[in-house]
Order: C-alpha cells, then sequence, then structure tokens
C-alpha cells in the first residue's frame, strides 16, 4: 500500500501550512473563528501524520495507526470541538477585540490550501476508506475555512466583535455535523481497516 503514501505526504505538507497560518492568526487577532477552524485543521494534522506512518510500517502496525487515525479524526475532533464550543460561549460574556481584516486575509487561504489538499486525497479516497474520511473532513474544510471571511467582514463593517464568536458556533456546528456522518457512514471501514481492499495487486499492497 506505499501507493498512497505520496500522496498523502502532499496534503500533509500544505496542510501544515494552513495550520500555521490559521493558529497564528486567530491568536494574534483574538479570532476564535480563526481557531476554531485551526484546531479542527490540527487534527487533520494529526490524522494525516498518522495515516503516513500507517503506509510506511508493516502490516499490523499500519492497522493500528489506521484507527488511531480514524479516532482521533472523528471522536477526538469532537471533543475538541466541544471545548472550544465552550469557550466560545465564555467569549460571548466577554467580548475581545478582532481585527476584522486578519479573519478575511487567514479564511481565504485556508480555504484555498483546504481544496489544495483535498484536491491531493481525491483519488486515493476513492479506495480507501480511512483516506476518505480525510478527503471528506478537507472538502468540507475548504468551505468552513471561509466562513471567518463574512464574519471579518461583518467586524470590519459593523465594528461589533460578536460576529466572530457567532461565526466561530457556525463553524462548530458543521464539523460536528460532518464528522458524525462520515463516521457513521464508513464505521466498519474505519475500526477494522486492514479488512479494506485497495484494488491493487498484492505485490503493490507490499510495504
Amino acid at each position: 500500500m506505499s501507493h498512497r503514501r505520496p500522496p498523502l505526504v502532499r496534503a500533509l505538507q500544505l496542510n501544515t501550512a494552513v495550520l500555521v497560518v490559521e493558529i497564528a492568526a486567530g491568536i494574534g487577532s483574538n479570532s476564535f473563528s480563526l481557531i476554531m477552524d485551526g484546531v479542527h485543521n490540527l487534527s487533520d494534522e494529526v490524522a494525516l501524520v498518522l495515516l503516513v506512518l500507517a503506509y510506511s510500517l508493516r502490516a499490523g502496525l499500519s492497522g493500528k495507526l489506521l484507527r488511531y487515525a480514524n479516532l482521533f479524526n472523528s471522536v477526538g475532533l469532537l471533543a475538541i470541538c466541544a471545548f472550544l464550543v465552550w469557550r466560545v460561549v465564555e467569549r460571548l460574556a466577554l467580548p475581545v477585540e478582532v481585527p476584522g481584516m486578519v479573519p478575511i486575509v487567514a479564511g481565504l487561504i485556508g480555504a484555498l490550501a483546504n481544496w489544495g489538499v483535498a484536491r491531493v486525497l481525491r483519488e486515493s479516497s476513492t479506495e480507501d476508506a480511512a483516506i476518505r474520511l480525510a478527503y471528506v473532513h478537507n472538502l468540507g474544510d475548504t468551505l468552513v475555512s471561509l466562513i471567518p471571511v463574512p464574519a471579518g467582514i461583518l467586524i470590519f463593517v459593523s465594528g461589533n466583535v460578536v460576529f466572530d464568536s457567532l461565526f466561530a458556533l457556525l463553524i462548530a456546528a458543521v464539523i460536528i455535523i460532518a464528522t458524525l456522518q462520515a463516521a457513521i457512514g464508513s464505521y466498519k471501514e474505519l475500526l477494522w481497516p486492514e479488512n479494506v481492499s485497495c484494488g491493487h495487486s498484492g505485490t503493490e499492497q507490499g510495504i
């Protein structure tokens, strides 16, 4: 299954770039909508690292790493979202200044990078449930990463920073729904990835 490694490595490189941009911009500007999207990309980052390792090691370890990747990319992501929603609700009670232009620029960069990640994974996603989950998440991330853009526009126009928290809650809702749909739809393959055939010959599947 080493033929799956190159697209995963390219996807990991792109995701790392968008992760750095969004987390740095979110912390620097106090934008929870960017931090929420950045943490979502952090979960994708860990899952992609585990997927790369899974297709670089022997079969026994690969199956375990795939399950860990699937677990983090679903259950872990839901837990992270729950924590961030709690912080966003706190922010609604105590708003802080958020420069409107930062979510706009960082959101556009994030959407472009996430589209690139999904594009890289598209072909492999048709034959592997674990990669399909990563593909679905990153395809959804393309739209999710655009959510801070209207938040930034509304803040820039109105001067009301509450829009950042409201749009952060919207991002959380989108992430939770998409994650549950992807995990429920492929739960058997995600729990037992070693039983999934990739459609290549046995020689090609050797690591």
